[in-house]
């Protein structure tokens, strides 16, 4: 788990060194371990290390193969590097190292573009060809790692997040009309490639970028998911067993394949008591865990702690549980807004950045529950989408699940930032693709393969590597995913939504967690804003830099300030919270 950047140069010039220097330091955080670099030509790799396997100095990276005239940056962790590793060198490779990293390497010499799916496991890398002159940068399947890039035809740069590429020169940050249209739709997602900056980009995920040395670009993709049902029919007790035996290979390799120990982030919801009830399964004896909670208001507790401590109480780890009182929240809220490469709308991202900071004490790895949900159909918005009837496949989803409607767009943004309805088009398009059985297949598989990935995924990569704490999210293994997809829609919906899950835990966690009410990491004070949180998203609001910026229409800000907790989204986001977390985002970037 590392930060990587880099520059090909298309114009014949030296990348500058000044600008890599800059990249990396704003990348230090996710690698605290060490620095290096590496140039050949118009090529220049800059990386941040965290170690977490083979902990020497032979996997330190950039790492170059001399024998096959490849120089690589990686960011991530390839879970099946060891079965790679014996594979290739089966196949004539020697290596010199013990880690993942040179295995990547080993893995595109042998078998070029299609290395990318061979690893199993979460990444973001760039190899670059000495001998051919050519950058090839890939991202693993589910978009766990991120890859951002700009591209304006004399150099491609890259980083880890936004921030890294925005020192240096040329890039355009005006901000883009439809990004904006996605995020205010799809509470802060904005589908790869777009970012709200029109200057910077992101690799999609499952998705590969060549880079030749005429500028030319060729972009792949190598994985798609397939949501249909199998050929054979299973039994709904097979259906258990398989995914109750893949989630726990799953967690097995988080946990396994790293040097270093491993953690588990306990919110007290059913899926990260899971994990720690699945660590205890399969013989994990030094189980750590880490809890946060917040200031209760009237309408919501802060905190799960009364599940948590089941979950404790049953499985005895060596456990932390912090508090973080509202006045701490709101003075740390602007950091951990500054450490996002994207603005982020999820009450909770306060919540992982401070727990990240606790838990990068004690740990440099943990597994965290995100996906969850997603894969198995446990969020509120999945029957009411399976249940509607209208024959148009977006209107299913849209009216239970967008943050506004289209027309609520022309009311909050300024003219020069109204678009067609964007996100529809994008959506439907999304729902519409081949390889879904039913409406519910296809929504669950949009939201896997392109809500997830930039709203919990992102925010929880974004939070803890802040801290230089890698976050593994088991429920998001490949492999179980597609076990998944392919499951019948009841076997998701019954229950309240995730039954198999449910049947999997029942016996293993207490029945308490098994049978609670769905619940959500708690922010209370960004759900139900007034006090200090109102006053300091007043300021924002009302800032001569928002009033410059002509993004938002006075009237609508207005409106929202006037009554703040009655403007609430579809999912319960505050809209206020949402308008002043993008112009906070947006102010951080130049302080």
């Amino acid at each position: 788990m590392c930060g990587i950047c880099g520059e090909l140069r298309l114009d014949g010039q030296l990348p500058e060194l000044k600008y890599l220097n800059s990249m990396m330091a704003k990348l230090e955080k996710r690698g605290p371990d060490h620095a290096g670099s590496f140039s050949d030509g118009g090529l220049m790799f800059g990386h941040r290390r965290l170690a977490i396997i083979d902990l020497s100095y032979k996997s330190s990276q950039p790492m170059v193969d001399i024998e096959s005239g490849l120089a690589l940056v990686f960011n991530g962790t390839i879970y099946n590097h060891p079965e790679l590793r014996a594979e290739l060198k089966a196949r004539g490779h020697h290596f010199f190292s013990e880690g993942d990293t040179e295995v990547i390497l080993k893995a595109y010499a042998e078998w070029g573009e299609d290395a990318p799916k061979h690893l199993l496991g979460m990444f973001a890398f760039a190899i670059w060809d000495m001998r051919k002159k050519r950058l090839f940068v890939a991202r693993d399947r589910m978009g766990i790692k991120p890859l951002y890039y700009a591209a304006d035809g004399k150099s491609f740069r890259f980083a880890s997040n936004t921030q890294a590429l925005l020192t240096t020169q040329g890039i355009d940050t005006s901000l883009d009309p439809l990004a904006i249209h996605n995020l205010f739709s799809l509470h802060a997602v904005v589908p790869a490639p777009r970012t709200v900056l029109n200057g910077i980009r992101k690799l999609q995920p499952a998705h590969s970028l060549t880079i030749h040395a005429n500028g030319r670009q060729e972009l792949k993709r190598y994985w798609n998911l397939v949501a249909r049902r199998p050929a054979e029919a299973r039994s709904e007790q097979e259906w258990i067993d398989a995914v109750h035996e893949s989630l726990k290979t799953a967690v097995r390799r988080r946990n396994n394949i790293a040097d270093v120990p491993v953690g588990v982030l306990l919110s007290g919801g059913l899926d990260s008591s899971l994990l720690v009830g699945l660590l205890a399964e399969i013989g994990i004896k030094d189980i750590r865990t880490f809890t946060i909670g917040f200031d209760d208001q009237p309408e919501e507790k802060g905190s799960e702690y009364e599940y948590s401590d089941a979950v404790v109480e049953r499985f005895r780890p060596t456990h932390h549980k912090f508090h973080i009182p509202n006045e701490q929240t709101l003075s740390r809220l602007p950091e951990a807004v500054a450490n996002m490469a994207e603005p982020m709308f999820g009450q909770d991202a306060i919540g992982f950045y401070l727990l990240s900071e606790q838990v990068s004490k004690h740990v440099k790895v943990v597994q965290s529950g995100q996906g969850a949900d997603e894969v198995f159909g446990g969020y509120f918005w999945y029957p009411q989408a399976h249940a509607d009837k209208n024959p148009d496949m977006l209107q299913r989803l849209a009216p239970y699940y967008f943050d506004r409607d289209h027309s609520e767009m022309a009311e909050m943004l300024q003219t020069p930032f109204q678009t067609r309805d964007y996100t529809g088009e994008l959506v439907r398009e999304l729902l519409e693709s081949p390889d879904a059985q039913e409406t519910l297949d296809a929504v669950l598989r949009a939201d896997v393969t392109t809500f997830i990935v930039d709203d919990p995924v992102k925010r929880v990569d974004n939070m803890t590597m802040a801290w230089g704490l890698e976050a593994r999210v088991p429920f998001l293994d490949h492999e179980l995913v597609e076990l998944a997809a392919q499951m019948p829609t009841e076997l998701k919906l019954r229950d309240g939504g995730k039954y198999v899950l449910k049947q999997i835990a029942r016996g293993l966690v207490p029945d308490s967690v098994i049978d609670r009410p769905k619940g959500y990491f708690p922010v209370p004070a960004l759900k139900f804003v007034r006090g200090e949180f109102l006053e300091m998203m007043r300021a924002l609001l009302d800032s001569q830099a928002c009033r410059e910026r002509g993004l938002y229409q006075r009237s609508y800000i207005d409106k929202v300030l006037a009554s703040p907790e009655t403007h609430l989204t579809r999912i319960q986001g505050s809209k206020l919270w949402h308008m002043a977390a993008l112009e906070m985002w947006l102010q951080s970037l130049y302080d």
